[in-house]
């Protein structure tokens, strides 16, 4: 979550003037993440969260994401369904932007998970998966494979000055991983961003599960290794201890047991997603604007964790 566009009392009073949510009280941007920009909003009747998506949430693909999660919701799992207006509209206009009105769900992201909080939150993810077995919406994948080359060379030789030699190092990642790369295991609507500050929780259980703007049609494994790559590691990009990794694998597979193909393609995949989120944080890192209410996330972080998976493939018991 981030702030990029400013939205006004007024415009926000008369904004929610087309709900049956009260009248505004208050409302407060968010700092945290790079994607879209978020308030915290109260009204007299609740608290809500308020999106609006910048240029790289395509307003085209905004009907998939909320059927996404009106079909998890309908499930009984902890997601955030868009709210509709008086006309049974989700999709909005504010500040020029496309916006929702968003459910709040209680809890909060941690910032140091234990093994039976990351447990926990792989058990979420893997009935997740389970759930969307019989959603037949589609998205391809705008941060997927495909796309990783040619974001490294729309960053160019500028990532080197992140990193010099930044650049060959990535290059020659890619080179393997796009070799590699396994093409037949199953597949079907990923979260594809399952970070920890994109579960909420109560103690060591989960609250909710947020923020599906990278929601896609992908390897389900692929989920759990961008999962992986996230919880298992300090902020530096320094593994954490073994036993969440472990607690994480566990976790999943008590919800959605792993073939033996998709266990052994995990390490592959876990560098496929540092090579991505290194990309995705370098070209934010190289163009966020200055005033921007935003927190940049070291690119970095994702090398050191690129080369702790290249150094230890048996990492996937």
């Amino acid at each position: 979550m981030a702030v990029y566009t400013q939205v006004s009392a007024e415009a926000l009073a008369a904004f929610l003037a087309r709900y049956d949510a009260g009248a505004l009280v208050s409302a407060k941007g968010i700092a945290e993440g790079v994607e879209n920009s978020n308030y915290l909003v109260d009204t007299t009747d609740a608290r809500f969260i308020l999106t609006l998506y910048e240029k790289r949430v395509a307003a085209d693909d905004l009907p998939f994401f909320l059927a996404l999660l009106d079909h998890l919701a309908a499930k009984g799992l902890p997601v955030p369904p868009a709210i509709a207006d008086r006309d049974g509209v989700a999709i909005q206009r504010l500040a020029g932007r496309p916006a929702c009105l968003i459910r709040f769900l209680p809890g909060v992201s941690v910032s140091h998970p234990s093994p039976a909080q990351a447990n926990a939150a792989a058990r979420a993810l893997g009935e997740m998966h389970v759930a969307l077995a019989d959603f037949t919406p589609t998205r391809a994948n705008s941060m997927g494979l495909a796309t990783w080359r040619p974001l490294l060379e729309r960053c160019g030789r500028d990532i080197d000055t992140i990193r010099p030699g930044l650049y060959d190092r990535v290059a020659h990642a890619l080179d393997a991983i796009e070799r590699d790369w396994p093409r037949d295991l199953p597949s079907g609507a990923i979260h594809a961003d399952l970070f920890p500050d994109n579960v909420l929780m109560l103690g060591d259980a989960v609250t909710g599960l947020i923020d599906f703007y990278f929601a896609c049609t992908d390897l389900t494994a692929y989920d759990l290794a961008v999962m992986h790559s996230a919880w298992a590691f300090d902020a530096a990009g320094a593994p954490v201890d073994a036993a969440v990794g472990e607690a994480l694998l566990a976790g999943y597979a008590a919800a959605a047991p792993l073939s033996a193909a998709e266990r052994a393609a995990l390490p592959l995949l876990a560098r496929g997603a540092c090579v991505r989120f290194l990309l995705s944080r370098a070209w934010d890192w190289l163009h966020t604007p200055a005033d921007a209410l935003v927190t940049r996330k070291d690119p970095l972080a994702y090398l050191h964790r690129l080369a702790w998976y290249e150094a230890h493939p048996d990492c996937f018991p």
